[in-house]
Formats: C-alpha cells, sequence, structure tokens
C-alpha cells in the first residue's frame, strides 16, 4: 500500500496520518512547532508520497505496540465499579424526590469509599503500600 506514492488519498487517510501524528506528539516525540509544521504538511498532501516524509524520522507504529505491552481485554463487567459509581447520584436523586430525606446523598460518598477505597493503597504492581507503624511501607526492606 504505501509502495504507490502517486496515488491520491482522502479524508480517511488524513485524518489516520494525523492520528499517528497527535499519537507521536502525546509521546513526547515532536515538539508544538514541528508538530504544527507537520500537520499542516498533512493537511494540504494530495498523495501517499506527501505523507511520508512527515514520517520518516518517526518511529515505526508496530515498533510502539511492540515495546508496549498489550492491555488484557476488558469485558462488560471489566469496568463494574465505575459503572455503579455512575449510577449512585443519579439513585440518590430519585430516592430524594421519592422520599423527601436528603440522607440519600449521603450514599454518594459512602459509595465511592467502598468502591474505589482500595485502590488508593496499592501501587502499578498491585502490591499493598500502607505504612506499618514505624512509618515505612510494609514491602520497604528492613
Amino acid at each position: 500500500m504505501e509502495d504507490l506514492p502517486d496515488i491520491r488519498i482522502g479524508t480517511a487517510e488524513r485524518e489516520a496520518a494525523m492520528q499517528r501524528l497527535s499519537d507521536h506528539f502525546a509521546a513526547g516525540r515532536l515538539s508544538v512547532a514541528e508538530f504544527d509544521e507537520r500537520s499542516a504538511v498533512i493537511a494540504a498532501a494530495v498523495t501517499r508520497g506527501d505523507i511520508t516524509p512527515v514520517f520518516a524520522d518517526l518511529p515505526d507504529p508496530l515498533v510502539k505496540a511492540a515495546a508496549v505491552p498489550a492491555k488484557p481485554e476488558s469485558g462488560f463487567l471489566s469496568e463494574w465499579p465505575e459503572r455503579v459509581m455512575a449510577v449512585i447520584p443519579i439513585l440518590a436523586v430519585i430516592l430524594f424526590f421519592a422520599t423527601g430525606s436528603w440522607l440519600w446523598f449521603l450514599a454518594i460518598p459512602l459509595m465511592g469509599a467502598l468502591l474505589f477505597g482500595s485502590r488508593h493503597n496499592q501501587d502499578d504492581r498491585g502490591r499493598d503500600r500502607r505504612r506499618d507503624r514505624r512509618g515505612r511501607g510494609r514491602d520497604a526492606i528492613d
């Protein structure tokens, strides 16, 4: 596909190229000025050959994907705490109007603490970071 530089491109190819360029910018490979220059070239591109020089000094996206471990597939229930937490304020408002008691709004922070409280005390590898009585983490070396 890349071996035919004189083939005209459309909006979809320009948008895909802009997305790739944005990914490189987000990764810190481009300055703002470089991003602006290269995005102008992509916006004015007519053929594939016009876009190829924009990515000449940037790594291939396949290399980036190989360097970063793939995130496991998430199913519908993998984010259930976030989904439940999104419903809690709505439920609290409904119960407030149904019963007239403002105490239902206390369920919002309570559910937040119950659903997300244990995540705060774990590091990126899932180890417990809570402190012992001496002020050191449990995973600290004695």
